[in-house]
């Protein structure tokens, strides 16, 4: 036997796109025989392996933590060698039989990567590195295999057995207490894809029966207790399948599709051929349970794996500086299913702000990369905002320079194409190219070139002298100084300021540095209205002053501009008060009071439309951040707000109180504005508001309105506050994901106690380092709370890096996750940005660093 576990690398290698070459090795075929138990798993793998071109390199296996116990080419024995973490075997024909034995230990692999136990179940993670923690395997994107499964376990410890494909024959030994199962996966796919789950699961079954008429077994797979939960998870998935139908045109095309939902994951879920591995926070949902935003959350999530089927499995990634093909195309599907499925308008809202606040700061920042990166250390890294919304972003600016019907035959021309491929995104867009007749060569640079692009916009004429001026400014990045203008499709109308009648919208492509357009027969009196739709992901600089914010956020036809004009009258009240400048806030709460009295407003929109624009996203706009004035500015401004708008609240509030609970749009947007009402009406100052707060809280038939009326508590400091927090620990303590809210609810406090309270939760009994979920829900949270984490005393960052050097220790890509917060040192003030400094200092120079948290901190000291 051979112990295959190397110690810690102390430098890790860079891996270059540029460097890219075709596997030497291609495995057609594999044959896997597990014999199951937590403790110690046996791993059978037979490979059928044959040479790829002419050359004579030996057969490149990666194998990390392993027990290696055998290993035969052929049947016979090889002198094989092992170098940071492979194995290398040679072969001296053009094809062979390469079959290996290795022992895993799935109960002590905190990393949750390869085969892993969770709280009894053993599940596998293998995206995007892990196979190689199963069996040794080439394990890389591009080489594509069929697989047949069989898995041996005890009956009694794991009664069901599932994996990737369709079953095909299953037995028992009834003396030894076992039984196996064997699966057969038809469609020939990555190693990242493979998936097998063994244990006590209980399941809520289904038929979807697709538009050629073929009968498809659905099942939801989870513990005893929670079947009752998987309803809407089960509504989603069906609708789904039928929406990629009639949208995409894209059938499923195996018997079966199971979900299972396992408490201990490191994604949200992951979309393994015709066996989806869930995190149970995107299964599990009833009202008491489970807030609106997270019934939309599992909605999307399960669409967003099952788009995958296509858009991932049957076309997957060449290389995985390719993620962004698979990803933020079906980002973009999973949008457009969200969207149709609810209001349109909000949901682009919803999508906006996420960009915002998680892509365009890494964007600005040292870890800025372009959505398809050129290197990486650690592949997991990459699994970021940018290669996934912004990678979204991207699609959608091809929808809409291409127009509905070209996009879809481009679209149908790529699955076409490229069915049971693994390709680049470079093939994606060719596809755009080929089925429109579009040359999109300059729009490659979306690709390749980092950072958010700044549009100057400026309007100057009426009538027939109207002209638009635009400029496009691409700012620098770490490893790119230079770069060259892009094409950015820009929704445009003009609004006449008497009557506010909206002209034609037109789309205009900047393509060029900077532009000028003529108008043509515009308005007298135009008021501009730009980036209709959110139309490219980039930061709009208008000379457009208050009162012509104030115009279009009452008058502008495109939801989206509408919501955008009150933001930046918003965010340009508070920068200016900020600033130190005398600020008149008349014009934000006109806007606000016209907008809450608008009866002919959809709730929904209204609950966005009047949220202040959040503490980080002020200081994402700033030159420094300064936590404590925004803050305070904020403070006042939503105090004001209130205050003087005190009625109108109440009124909201009364009006949206629900009888009875219902998941529909409507009811969502009631449930929304009611608890954006309370919020103002606590910011006011008003003496009842605990006690609203509180009635909300005790008489809530469900988690959004009881939650609503928590996170208003948990920012003041009356009695209700404590007592309303001990009461939902209490009733709640048992289920883990209503937990994590808890935790959140007190990490993001704005209260001036925060930091210490959240020092005393990481102690807390119920917190769970090694469980990603938990972990995101208290350490997570606390970070991106801009005032708390921030606090001069640095005590926020100590905190941060202690929690990263802990975690790293159990689970690295999660602890990885949390760094890029102390990377944003450059944006603050020279005393925070020195603590910032320090604490990413100590976490580089940390004995046994992994390369994940490694390649995250050196990166973010830049």
């Amino acid at each position: 036997m051979m112990d295959i576990r190397p110690g810690h690398l102390s430098a890790p290698p860079v891996i270059r796109r540029e460097e890219y070459r075709a596997p030497e090795w291609l495995v057609p075929e594999i044959a896997l025989e597990f014999e199951l138990d937590g403790s110690r798993t046996i791993v059978r793998a037979a490979l059928t392996v044959e040479r790829n071109g002419e050359h004579k390199l030996p057969l490149h296996l990666d194998a990390k933590d392993l027990d290696l116990r055998r290993l035969v080419v052929d049947g016979k024995p090889v002198n094989y060698r092992f170098e940071q973490d492979v194995l290398k075997v040679p072969i001296d024909g053009d094809r062979a039989v390469v079959e290996t034995e290795v022992a895993i230990s799935p109960a002590a692999n905190t990393q949750l990567m390869g085969l892993y136990e969770s709280g009894g179940l053993l599940c596998t993670q293998c995206e995007a590195e892990g196979f190689r923690r199963i069996t040794p395997f080439p394990d890389r994107p591009d080489v594509l295999s069929r697989y047949r499964v069989r898995m041996t376990a005890d009956e009694a410890l794991y009664p069901v057995l599932l994996a990737n494909g369709d079953p095909v024959a299953q037995g028992k030994d009834a003396a030894a207490g076992t039984h196996w199962a064997e699966w057969h996966d038809p469609f020939p796919k990555p190693c990242y894809l493979f998936a097998l789950v063994a244990g006590d699961l209980v399941v809520n079954r289904d038929t979807f029966v697709t538009r050629s008429g073929r009968s498809v077994q659905l099942g939801i797979w989870v513990r005893d207790g929670d079947l009752a939960k998987t309803e809407h998870a089960m509504a989603a998935l069906k609708a789904s399948m039928k929406w990629d139908e009639e949208v995409f045109g894209r059938e499923y095309d195996l018997d079966v599709f199971n979900i299972v939902a396992v408490a201990d994951f490191n994604f949200g879920a992951m979309e393994n051929k015709g066996l989806n591995i869930f995190n149970s926070r995107y299964i599990l949902a009833d009202p008491d349970t489970a807030t609106d935003a997270d019934y939309d959350a599992i909605a999307g999530v399960v669409a967003h794996e099952y788009f995958h089927n296509w858009s991932g499995n049957r076309v997957t990634c060449r290389d995985w500086f390719q993620l962004s093909l698979k990803e933020g195309f079906t980002v973009f599907r999973d949008q457009q299913f969200s969207a149709d499925m609810g209001s349109r308008a909000v949901k682009r809202i919803e999508d906006v702000r996420m960009l915002r606040a998680a892509q365009f700061p890494e964007d600005a920042g040292p870890l800025a990369h372009p959505v398809r990166p050129d290197s990486y250390i650690e592949i997991s890294n990459f699994y970021t905002a940018t290669v996934y919304n912004k990678g979204a972003e991207l699609i959608r600016m091809m929808h809409t320079i291409l127009g509905p019907d070209r996009f879809r035959a481009g679209c149908d021309l790529y699955f076409e194409r490229h069915d049971g491929q693994a390709v680049t995104c470079e093939d994606f867009v060719k596809a755009m190219e080929d089925a429109s007749g579009v040359d999109l060569s300059r729009f490659r640079l979306w690709y390749s070139q980092a950072g958010t692009p700044t549009v100057r916009a400026s309007l100057a004429g009426s009538g027939a002298e109207a002209r638009l001026r635009l400029e496009q400014i691409v700012p620098p990045t770490p490893g790119q100084s230079d770069k060259q203008p892009m094409p950015i499709p820009l929704k445009v109308a003009l609004l006449d300021r008497d009557s506010g009648d909206v002209a034609d919208e037109r789309l205009i492509i900047l393509d060029q540095a900077r532009m000028e357009i003529p108008l043509g027969d515009a308005p007298q009196r135009p008021v501009l209205s730009i980036n209709r739709d959110f139309s490219a992901p980039v930061v709009v600089e208008t000379d457009r002053g208050a009162a012509d914010l104030a115009f279009l956020s009452a008058q502008d036809d495109d939801p989206f501009a509408r919501y955008e004009a009150m933001q930046q009258l918003m965010l340009d009240t508070l920068t200016a008060a900020i600033s130190g400048r005398g600020v008149d806030h008349e014009a934000v709460v006109e806007a606000v009071r016209r907008t809450l009295a608008d009866p002919s407003l959809d709730p929904a929109f209204v609950a966005e439309a009047v949220l202040l624009p959040s503490e980080t996203f002020v200081g994402d706009r700033m030159e420094r951040v300064d936590p404590e004035a925004i803050h305070r500015r904020r403070e006042a401004l939503r105090a004001e707000l209130g205050h003087r708008l005190e009625t109108l609240w109440r009124d909201a509030y009364a009006a949206h109180g629900a009888n009875r609970y219902e998941y529909n749009p409507a009811a969502k947007g009631a449930r929304r504005l009611r608890s954006i009402a309370l919020g103002y009406i606590a910011a006011a100052g008003a003496e009842d508001a605990p006690a609203l707060a509180r009635a909300q809280f005790d008489r809530a038939d469900n988690m959004t309105d009881r939650q609503g009326a928590l996170g208003v508590l948990a920012n003041g400091d009356s009695p209700e506050r404590e007592v309303a927090l001990a009461a939902f620990y209490d009733r709640y303590r048992g289920n883990a994901l209503v937990l994590d809210k808890w935790f959140s609810v007190q990490a993001l406090s704005t209260r001036d106690d925060t930091p210490e309270a959240v020092e005393a939760l990481f102690r807390h009994p119920d917190f769970i380092l090694g469980n990603p979920n938990r972990l995101r829900s208290l350490v997570g949270a606390f970070a991106a709370n801009q005032r708390a984490f921030h606090d001069a005393s640095g005590r926020g960052y100590r905190f941060l890096a202690d929690t990263i050097l802990a975690a790293d220790k159990l689970n690295s890509q999660t602890a990885a996750r949390l760094v890029p917060p102390l990377g944003r040192w450059r944006r603050f003030d020279e005393a925070r940005a020195k603590l910032m400094r320090a604490e990413l200092e100590r976490i580089v120079a940390a004995p046994g660093l992994s390369k994940d948290v490694f390649e995250q901190a050196s990166k973010s000291l830049g």
